[in-house]
């Protein structure tokens, strides 16, 4: 059974933001403001210092919060990441990136990575004029995500152009969109130092799973 920790408490439990609740973690509400330490009745003490491999599944556990994935999905990723040629971390950072919820919300259709998956698993997209509603569909280069015409006209996203205009500027450059017609388009893939969320170690969780 899926079972997740209040997404407040998983932020504070790695001690970053985790933007899991999108602009609503930049509020002075944010519980990383206010209760910066780990929850629970000992959280307050502050943190032991962790051992080489107690780092190494923090970074693990900051990479599968933030994109909201678990363990045995995680771990088939990183097989994938060490079958593939290259760099392993490269190979990683693409996987997690070229998920089509992740690249909704990098392309701003979402507030949250969250909010992101509901929105696919609704089947509010097109891939390549086909419906997508699985959440880890993997993106390749070339390919075209268009909002369907009946999902423009939900309240959902009845001022989407004008939030997309406002934050253009934080679309990542593999991407491009069209914001008069909402449709993208994958230019290429991703590399570790255009990734906007640097929160965890890439390389630390290729380190993690070798052992």
């Amino acid at each position: 059974m899926r079972k997740l920790q209040a997404k407040c408490k998983q932020c504070r439990r790695e001690g970053i933001k985790l933007m899991l609740k999108g602009d609503r973690c930049m509020l002075p509400k944010c519980a990383m403001i206010k209760r910066g330490y780990p929850p629970g009745q000992h959280g307050i003490k502050g943190r032991s210092k962790p051992t080489a491999y107690g780092e190494q599944l923090r970074e693990k556990q900051k990479a599968k919060k933030t994109y909201g994935i678990l363990e045995k999905q995680f771990a088939l990723y990183y097989k994938e990441a060490i079958r593939r040629k290259g760099d392993a971390s490269e190979n990683l950072t693409q996987l997690l990136e070229m998920r089509l919820d992740n690249i909704i919300y990098r392309l701003g259709f979402a507030q949250s990575r969250n909010q992101a998956k509901q929105m696919v698993s609704h089947n509010l997209f097109l891939v390549n004029n086909k419906k997508a509603n699985i959440i880890s569909y993997q993106i390749k280069v070339g390919d075209i995500i268009t909002l369907r015409d009946k999902s423009k006209k939900l309240k959902l996203f009845a001022n989407l152009a004008d939030t997309l205009n406002k934050s253009k500027g934080q679309v990542p450059n593999w991407l491009s969109i069209d914001i008069d017609s909402l449709t993208a388009k994958i230019l290429t893939t991703p590399k570790k130092g255009e990734i906007a969320e640097t929160n965890f170690d890439i390389k630390a969780i290729i380190e993690f799973y070798s052992r």
